[in-house]
């Protein structure tokens, strides 16, 4: 899942995850993203379950993102961080065992940071 956007929109969504609800409409990005699915909007519910999962909805192209509280804050924390980047990149968000917030089976997310591709460092 390529996750693409300007800084207004990472905000939004950072806020809508700790917020623990709401739908963000996402922007298509303007460069080709190695295949993946680009949402038309997240939509955050907030659950009492013990981490975040994301699940995709490809006819709709729709990211459903559900979870409690301290994941959804962790994950917030992630999107906000790419928000506030003054340069290029992207960052993964990818489950692995031991993953302190997000629940298995969710499917892996690029974060591609609103200033392009790679840091120009």
């Amino acid at each position: 899942m390529d996750l693409s956007g300007g800084a207004t929109e990472r905000v939004a969504l950072a806020l809508a995850l700790a917020a623990e609800k709401g739908r963000v409409r996402t922007t298509a990005s303007a460069e080709p993203r190695f295949g993946g699915t680009e949402p038309a909007s997240v939509d955050v519910v907030g659950t009492g379950g013990p981490a975040v999962r994301m699940r995709v909805d490809l006819e709709h192209r729709v990211l459903l993102v559900e979870g409690d509280g301290r994941g959804l804050s962790a994950l917030a924390d992630e999107v906000r961080s790419t928000a506030e980047t003054n340069d290029g990149g992207h960052q993964h968000i990818e489950h692995h065992p031991g993953h302190h917030y997000l629940a298995a089976g969710s499917p892996a997310m690029v974060l591609n940071s609103p200033h392009g591709a790679m840091p120009t460092r």
